[in-house]
Parts: C-alpha cells; structure tokens; sequence
C-alpha cells in the first residue's frame, strides 16, 4: 500500500482533497486510480487508511475508511548532531538517520567544517533536509518524523548536547573507549541520547574538551578512521540496536 505524509488536520477528516503539489507523486509516478487505497501518516505518529475516490487536475479526493491509529514514539529518543558534510553527504546522513529512527537532527558548524553557511543558506538547508526527511520517512514506514534542526554552531550546540544526555561522541583519542563498552554501562535504555560525529578533519582539541566539559562520553569505533557519514551511521546503528 503507497504511504503518504499529510497534515494532521487532513489525517484527521473523514473526506478531504490532496493538493496538486502534495499529490504530484501518487499521481505522476505511481499513477494511482479511484479506488486504490492508501495509507496516510502525518509525522506525528498517528496513521489511517483512506481510499481515493477521484483523481483530478487540482489533486486527490479521498475518503478515510478505519479510524486514526496513534503508534508510540521509540522507547530512546535519539539527536543526531553531525557536523555537516559537503556535497550530498549530509542528504544521505538525514536519509540514513530517518531510516534509523532519530528523532532530532542538529546539524552542526565546526571550526574545520567545510561548509559554511549563512542564515539564509542554513534555513534553506534545513528546509532541503527536511524534504529528505519526509522522503526517507515515506519509504521506510516512518510514523514519526524527527526534527531538523537548522544548522547551529559548535558553540550554539553545547547547550543542546548537555540537555540531551548521554551524548556519545565519536574521538580519535586514547581516553575513548569502545562504544559498546559505553552502552553496556547503562543497565536500561535513557528516555534521550544523543550521537556527535565531527567534520572529516576532526574536533580541534579546544572543541573536543568543550564536549567532555558537557558530560559527552568520547568513544572509539574501532582501528579504522572513518568518513564522517559512515561514523554517523555506525553510531545509530548501535544505539538502535541497544535501545529502540
């Protein structure tokens, strides 16, 4: 069954119309017909089936047909704060993070961070990222869409990692243990945690120490020194694994 996002008030209603733009997709690609049945979700953990009852220029007319179904939020709520890659790595660490059940996104300026962006540029970014988001959420049976944050400096960010304890950070340095020496240290899974990559040249030592003053626990993922987006996704794939 094709899942689509809409908004509340629409899951919500027993008859409305999808509009042009939000329909382009059911209708231009997978060219749906009156009488297929779809599955509405709007982000917010609440789902309901709805048949279409009219495919038009201006859009999808449908009509629900079970009651909406409310699904819990993960046991461990999840930050992703990454510094942001270049190209369209940072599309994929949001598509991947999606994927993996995150339920913030805090893309993060650093001092050897690539990337720079102005105001104007970050919310334009995040409002790209969201969209990957949405995507990623559809094709993977998302009920929750996370936050996307717009991107914050490092120093905008510490704020944000000491409130998410416990922040797991990605270090190159001797004091870091392996990650899944850091799990096991917590007997049941926290309401929130948090996953810190660096940019590909790493946290200077300044940024580093500013992170452990926070609370945040420096980790090892093994011998091999990875990409920044692989990092990310070794992190959530341990932390989903151990707690959601």
């Amino acid at each position: 069954m094709h899942r689509c996002l809409v908004k509340t008030e629409e899951l919500l209603a027993d008859t409305f119309t999808l509009g042009r733009d939000e329909a382009r997709h059911l209708q231009t690609v997978l060219r749906v017909k009156p009488g297929e049945r779809v599955l509405l979700f709007d982000g917010q953990g609440r789902t309901r089936t709805a048949a279409i009852t009219a495919v038009e220029k201006h859009g999808l007319s449908l009509t629900s047909e079970t009651p909406p179904q409310t699904h819990p939020r993960p046991a461990c709520a999840l930050t992703l704060f990454a510094c942001v890659s270049k190209g369209k790595r940072m599309d994929w660490t949001v598509e991947k993070a999606v994927e993996l059940g995150v339920a913030r996104v805090v893309p993060v300026i650093s001092d050897r961070t690539i990337v720079r962006l102005d105001s104007d540029d970050g919310e334009t970014k995040a409002d790209r990222w969201l969209r990957v988001a949405e995507e990623a959420a559809r094709q993977c049976g998302a009920t929750w869409l996370p936050e996307i944050a717009t991107p914050v400096t490092f120093k905008a960010g510490l704020p944000l990692v000491a409130q998410t304890a416990p922040v797991f950070v990605a270090a190159l340095t001797p004091a870091a243990r392996p990650l899944r020496e850091a799990l096991a240290a917590h007997a049941a899974p926290p309401p929130r945690a948090g996953w810190f990559v660096g940019p590909e040249g790493d946290f200077t030592p300044a940024e580093l120490d500013a992170l452990l003053a926070t609370g945040a626990i420096p980790v090892s993922l093994g011998q091999l020194v990875l990409r920044a987006e692989t990092a990310c996704l070794y992190g959530l794939c341990a932390l989903n694994c151990a707690w959601l």
